[in-house]
């Protein structure tokens, strides 16, 4: 009791995430025999972390983001959408759908999607004569879109803390999250059909002119997911590839970023952000070294089969636990702490990891948006100038969305198994759960 009591009192008076996993591991080591806690400095140095060899990717794919939302992606990524589906009902809100994923896909959700892209889009939106509380929910939602398509950050991290193997850990997002944009982009079509938008005619000069200009950017993840499916690049060679690609093309091709003005802050940035992660992710590593040791995990798992004897009702109950785990947590966060604990259960009803990590993440994708501490309504709120009260409003009718495409995939396991099945690669590892993860068949 004294022991909560304290790390509630450090977390109330605004001790870092990281600090207090730290605190937490250091005080539960006490309890156990001594040089117990020698195994935390093993995983962190061995190669659960340190020689990780896909822990590389997170930096790189994370510089690249900063470098895209920087340059003049975001102006050349509305341009094309727009010329391309502008002639669609609700052609402008798909195209704010389209723009945001393929930002929030290298950024990893940090709210650079909703400052880059709804800056861009949000008066447009409105000026085209879709409803305020709707454009403003669309751009909002759209800050947390493309979690699940490569290389996103938290796929990549998620891999690596469930020790899957990165190639299927990469593709398993694909099918479902088209699927989400699938079912987003009807629902903002009905809402342009029913708000009476006009449609903008299709003109093949615009583009093809569209498409020359963002031929550079548009290769990414054609290369990246081609290349990682055929296995001619392994995880680490694509990130190193992306981020240099995307420094050559942004500062030498398009010259958006100035290489003394603008590329020092970038990388500030950048850092910044992989600093924060991977501060987590060592101290959680403390923690999930005690909780592994305590056996915590195993009897989750024995509790949970003994109350639950279904797999429909385990899914149930693991999407409304991750649901309130996204309202509460940022989603490094969650995934650090969280998924040692749900794995052991998840393999105890013998459900697909890349399945269980797809769900996963589409759940903290709702937590993005879900009240009271979801980062999207927090950046929302700031750039747009509004209460957090009213942006509230305006992302529920996509949350229920959000919702139904989650039950979808929940429910529909070969929705995520198809496109892993296809990649033959074979081993197992040891994850930071404790238990050996075999790989998915």
């Amino acid at each position: 009791m004294i022991f909560v009591t304290g790390l509630a009192l450090l977390a109330l008076v605004g001790v870092p995430i990281f600090a207090l996993f730290g605190a937490a591991a250091l005080a539960l080591f006490l309890d156990m025999p001594e040089g117990a806690w020698s195994s935390v400095a093993i995983d962190v140095f061995g190669s659960k972390f340190a020689q990780n060899p896909t822990l590389m990717t997170i930096p790189l794919f994370t510089f690249a983001g900063y470098l895209l939302a920087e340059a003049g992606a975001p102006r050349r990524m509305v341009r094309l959408a727009q010329a391309w589906f502008g002639w669609m009902s609700g052609g402008l809100a798909v195209v704010c759908l389209l723009a945001s994923a393929f930002f929030t896909t290298f950024t990893g959700g940090s709210g650079i999607t909703i400052v880059a892209v709804g800056g861009l889009l949000l008066p447009a939106l409105i000026g085209a004569g879709y409803p305020a509380r709707f454009s403003l929910g669309l751009v909002t939602t759209g800050g947390s879109l493309g979690l699940l398509f490569p290389p996103s950050v938290p796929l990549i991290l998620y891999g690596i803390v469930a020790s899957l193997v990165m190639q299927k850990a990469l593709v398993s997002g694909i099918v479902p999250g088209l699927f989400v944009m699938t079912v987003l982009a009807i629902y903002s079509a009905l809402t342009g059909a029913r708000s009476g938008v006009a449609r903008q005619p299709f003109r093949l000069r615009e583009a093809l002119a569209s498409l020359s200009e963002s031929k550079w950017e548009l290769a990414i993840p054609a290369v990246l997911i081609a290349g990682i499916v055929s296995g001619l690049l392994r995880v680490h060679e694509a990130s190193a590839f992306t981020a240099l690609y995307v420094l050559i093309i942004e500062v030498f091709v398009y010259r958006d970023v100035h290489p003394t003005r603008d590329l020092p802050r970038v990388i500030v940035q950048a850092i910044t952000m992989i600093g924060a992660v991977l501060a987590i992710m060592v101290t959680a590593i403390g923690f999930n070294a005690w909780m592994v040791q305590a056996e915590v995990p195993q009897q989750l798992a024995s509790w949970m089969e003994s109350i639950v004897h279904s797999k429909l009702v385990f899914l149930l109950m693991v999407n409304v636990l991750l649901l309130i785990v996204g309202m509460l947590m940022d989603i490094f966060t969650a995934i650090v702490v969280v998924v040692p604990l749900i794995l052991p259960m998840a393999y105890a009803y013998e459900i697909d990891p890349y399945h269980m990590a797809v769900i996963f993440l589409l759940n903290l994708e709702i937590g993005y948006l879900t009240p009271p501490i979801g980062l999207n309504l927090f950046m929302s709120s700031l750039r747009f100038g509004k209460s957090m009260d009213e942006v509230y409003r305006t992302v529920v009718p996509f949350i229920c969305v959000l919702i139904f495409t989650l039950l979808v995939v929940t429910y529909a396991p070969a929705l995520t198994t198809w496109l892993p099945e296809k990649i033959r690669v074979r081993y197992e590892t040891r994850s930071l759960s404790g238990g050996y993860m075999p790989d998915a068949p």
